[in-house]
C-alpha cells in the first residue's frame, strides 16, 4: 500500500508555445493545493541563480504557467497570476486550469431543458476553452442523475461563475493538473484511510451546529415562482429552516435537487474531523497525488472524547516544502455516508 511518504517538489515555467521558460532549479519555497468547486492557488519562490535570473526576468503572468512536480510526477499545472521580483528572490502566484474559465464568457446562446447538471458543465468548460485553448482535458468521473433547465447567454457572466452555480445544486468538480474532473455529488470511493497515528500533531473533532437545517428552501429567480423544497420537522432537533435564492434555476425540478444537496450537508448536524493545521504523517496509508477533491477518506478518531468513524469527502488539499522540508495537509468534510461513532 502507498504512504504519504517524504515527497520532493519541484517546477517548470511553461510558455503557451510548449517551450520551457526556465526549471526553477533554485526553488527554495513551493506550495501548491487542490480544492473542490473552485480554482485552488500555488506559490513559488525562487533564489535566482547564475544565468536563471535572466530567465525569470521573461516570465509573464497569463502567458506563462506554472507546473509543479512531486517526486518526478506532475501533480498542478495553471496560468502564473502574480509576479513579483525582489532583491534575491522571484515569487510566483499561479491559479489551476480553472483560474482561465473566470476570464472566459459564455460564446453563445444556449438552452438547455431537463439535461443532466454533467452535460451542462460539460458545454460550458468547451464553450469556454473553444476560441482559445491552453490545453486541457475533461474528465467525468459519473453523472449527477440531476435533470434541469439552465439558459445561458452570450457574453452574460463569466464562465467559472456559471459553473460555481451548478456546484451548489449537486454536481462537483476539481482540477488535476490540466484536467477538469466532473463526478457528482455524492461520490464516496475512498483512496485510503486515516487513524490519529496519522496525524501525530492532534486533530479536532466538531460539531458544525451552525451548519444544521432540518428543511430547506431553494428559490429561482424571484420573477418566476420557481421552488424546492427538502426536509422539514425533525423529531430529535426540532424544526430549523433555511431558504436561498439560486437565480440560475431554471425549474421547479432543479430547485428540489437544490435543496436535496443543502440538506445532505447540513443534516443530521455535520459532525467533521478538523485536519486543516495538522500535517500527515509519513507514514499515512495514502498516496499524496492521489488525495483528490471530491474522493474520500475513512477516519478514524478515539483520542478525544468524542470517538468517531466517519467517511469524509476531500475539500482541500495543501503541499508545502521548505526548509524543513514537506509538509502535507488534508481538508476533510461529511459526505452523508458513513456513520459517526
Amino acid at each position: 500500500m502507498a504512504v504519504a511518504g517524504c515527497g520532493t517538489n519541484s517546477i517548470q515555467i511553461i510558455d503557451r508555445s510548449g517551450e520551457i521558460v526556465t526549471p526553477g532549479n533554485t526553488l527554495v519555497y513551493i506550495e501548491w493545493t487542490r480544492v473542490l468547486d473552485d480554482t485552488s492557488v500555488a506559490k513559488a519562490t525562487i533564489h535566482p541563480d547564475g544565468d536563471c535570473c535572466e530567465r525569470l526576468s521573461l516570465i509573464r503572468s497569463w502567458r506563462h504557467k506554472l507546473v509543479v512536480f512531486r517526486d518526478g510526477r506532475s501533480v498542478w499545472e495553471g496560468p502564473i497570476i502574480e509576479v513579483e521580483w525582489k532583491l534575491g528572490v522571484v515569487e510566483i502566484v499561479a491559479g489551476d486550469v480553472l483560474a482561465w474559465l473566470d476570464r472566459r464568457v459564455p460564446h453563445q446562446d444556449k438552452d438547455f431543458v431537463a439535461t443532466d447538471l454533467t452535460e451542462i458543465a460539460q458545454w460550458l468548460i468547451e464553450d469556454g476553452f473553444a476560441p482559445d485553448d491552453p490545453g486541457h482535458e475533461v474528465m467525468v468521473v459519473g453523472k449527477t442523475g440531476i435533470l434541469g433547465d439552465r439558459s445561458y447567454e452570450i457574453d452574460d457572466d463569466q464562465t467559472g461563475e456559471h459553473l460555481r452555480d451548478l456546484a451548489e445544486t449537486g454536481l462537483d468538480y476539481t482540477a488535476v493538473g490540466s484536467t477538469i474532473v466532473l463526478l457528482p455529488e455524492d461520490h464516496t470511493t475512498v483512496v485510503g484511510a486515516l487513524t490519529d497515528a496519522d496525524m501525530p500533531d492532534g486533530l479536532v473533532v466538531a460539531e458544525d451546529g451552525v451548519s444544521l437545517a432540518t428543511r430547506w428552501v431553494v428559490h429561482g429567480d424571484e420573477d418566476t415562482g420557481i421552488k424546492g423544497v427538502a426536509g422539514g420537522a425533525d423529531a430529535y432537533y426540532g424544526l430549523l429552516e433555511r431558504v436561498l435564492e439560486q437565480t440560475s434555476i431554471l425549474d421547479n425540478s432543479s430547485a428540489e435537487a437544490a435543496a436535496k444537496s443543502r440538506l445532505r450537508a447540513s443534516y443530521p448536524v455535520p459532525a467533521f474531523i478538523d485536519t486543516q493545521d495538522v500535517t500527515l504523517s509519513p507514514d499515512a496509508a495514502v498516496d499524496i497525488p492521489k488525495l483528490v477533491p471530491g474522493w474520500c477518506l475513512d477516519v478514524t478518531s478515539t483520542r478525544t472524547c468524542r470517538k468517531i468513524a466517519q467517511r469524509l469527502k476531500i475539500t482541500g488539499l495543501k503541499v508545502v516544502e521548505d526548509g524543513d522540508g514537506e509538509k502535507v495537509q488534508v481538508q476533510l468534510a461529511p459526505t452523508g455516508a458513513g456513520t459517526g461513532v
